[in-house]
């Protein structure tokens, strides 16, 4: 009995390895050949860099370390080509005139993966070359151009890894030890000599650099996602504001649209026999005004949809707070353990409801970012009625306890933001000298309400 192994592959199998063998020939070429001399000049380091690594440098000082890597590599080429082009005792000076153009094709390559990584990786093999085929060749002193060559080389391919991306690290090592095995054969007589060891070590170099590549680039794709999230986490919260300022000024607006209907519907009975004209123009007053509203109830159903538990906590039929009831928010906040203190100054009067409740909303953030990130501090809000708008400023002193950590913090900022940007005015959040956290804002008043009896009053 006769056992046949079959070894034939069939033609699927044939044509998926082709494939593969294809691909790689293109990246290949991608990589090495098309475009290798195009200019990809290496940008300097980022300030934020130059500040975590030397942050004792002055500041004149680290803008000239951002180019520590362009002096780092050309130092290194200037040191090459200093040691390849001494000339030995005796030189003649044709042999002078060798070394200097040797040393200028081994030195050069270093400071040209600054510029053109691709295209100094292939001057650097090209240099390997002529000094390995030079040691045969040329003079037997050459072989000294060699080893330099190779050395140099390692160190092109590392940095050109660092510039481009990790399977440069295979394909330059491919590509290299190819070269060299044909230099090694042709130098050595028909032997590969040290090419083992050498290609060894020099891919475990590569290995290393490549390893590199790859982990900066993931970190820079980490600080990219980042970004990302906290710029999309950044805009979700500015549009969940817009939607609780718009749900608060809903309420006032309406106030007004009820008020304007109730008065073109009561108007016509208010006069004895008015004319047609009048009651047909207070009659379409009313129709406006109530189909605003419906207009107004359809726009808060959509706000409202995605968070249907907006008002779950409180009535959703009570008044939109004013400052009238600010005495009632510090009472509160004093029982939750703030020492505040607040004073209203000028000539105190009713105020556009918008106005007073977004005046309201504001010092009630920012007693509570004083109550969550300075515990135990003492507070103080300032009211201030001045000719066109209110001024508000509220200051806390530094926390005398340590604080927890709070994951929405900014988000108020952010808030009291919006609703001064939405009325004209303007706002100011900062730190202040003693560690502690001051607001200040302005709300314009283009057409006051009216006037109280002036004076101040202190609570």
């Amino acid at each position: 009995m006769v056992c046949v192994n079959e070894t034939t592959q069939t033609p699927g199998q044939l044509r998926s390895e082709a494939r593969i063998v294809t691909g790689v020939l293109h990246s290949l070429r991608r990589d090495l050949f098309v475009g290798a001399f195009a200019l990809r000049p290496l940008p300097p380091l980022d300030d934020a860099k130059v500040s975590r690594w030397v942050p004792w440098l002055p500041r004149r000082a680290r803008r000239l370390a951002r180019w520590l890597p362009h002096c780092a590599v050309g130092f290194f080429a200037a040191c090459v080509f200093m040691g390849a082009a001494t000339p030995g005792y005796g030189s003649s000076p044709a042999r002078e005139m060798l070394d200097i153009v040797l040393a200028l094709l081994i030195a050069v390559p270093p400071v040209l993966t600054l510029f053109r990584p691709v295209g100094a990786f292939w001057l650097s093999l090209l240099a390997f070359v002529v000094g390995g085929l030079g040691s045969r060749f040329l003079s037997p002193y050459v072989n000294v151009w060699g080893d330099a060559a190779f050395v140099v080389h390692l160190a092109v391919m590392t940095l050109v890894v660092l510039r481009t991306r990790p399977r440069m690290a295979v394909e330059t090592w491919v590509v290299t030890i190819a070269a060299g095995a044909v230099v090694s054969v042709l130098a050595g007589g028909g032997e590969l000599g040290q090419m083992p060891p050498v290609a060894f070590f020099s891919g475990v170099v590569l290995v290393s650099a490549a390893a590199v590549r790859a982990w900066r680039e993931e970190r820079r794709q980490v600080v990219v996602t980042q970004s990302v999230t906290a710029e999309e986490r950044s805009r979700r919260t500015l549009l969940e504001e817009r939607a609780l300022i718009a749900r608060e000024l809903h309420d006032v607006v309406a106030h007004h649209m009820s008020v304007i209907a109730i008065q073109a519907e009561a108007a016509p009975y208010r006069v004895t026999d008015p004319p047609p004209e009048l009651a047909k123009s207070f009659a379409t007053i009313r129709e406006n005004a109530v189909a605003a509203l419906t207009e107004l109830r359809r726009i808060l159903g959509v706000v409202r949809s995605e968070d249907p538990d907006a008002f779950a906590e409180r009535d959703p039929e009570a008044p939109q707070p004013t400052l009238a009831s600010l005495d009632g928010l510090l009472d509160s906040v004093r029982g939750a353990g703030l020492t505040v203190e607040a004073v209203t100054t000028g000539s105190v009067r009713p105020l556009p409801q918008g106005v007073e409740l977004s005046a309201y909303r504001i010092v009630q953030e920012a007693l509570s970012n004083a109550l969550r990130h300075s515990p135990g501090a003492d507070a103080r809000v300032e009211v201030s009625y001045v000719l066109g708008g209110i001024g508000l400023r509220i200051v806390n002193g530094p926390a005398s306890r340590l604080a927890k950590p709070s994951p929405g913090a900014g988000h108020g900022l952010l808030g009291m933001r919006e609703r001064v940007q939405m009325l004209g005015g303007e706002m100011t959040a900062d730190r202040t000298e003693d560690g502690g956290f001051e607001v200040a804002a302005f709300l314009p008043v283009l057409n006051p309400a009216g006037d109280t009896a002036p004076g101040g009053r202190a609570t």
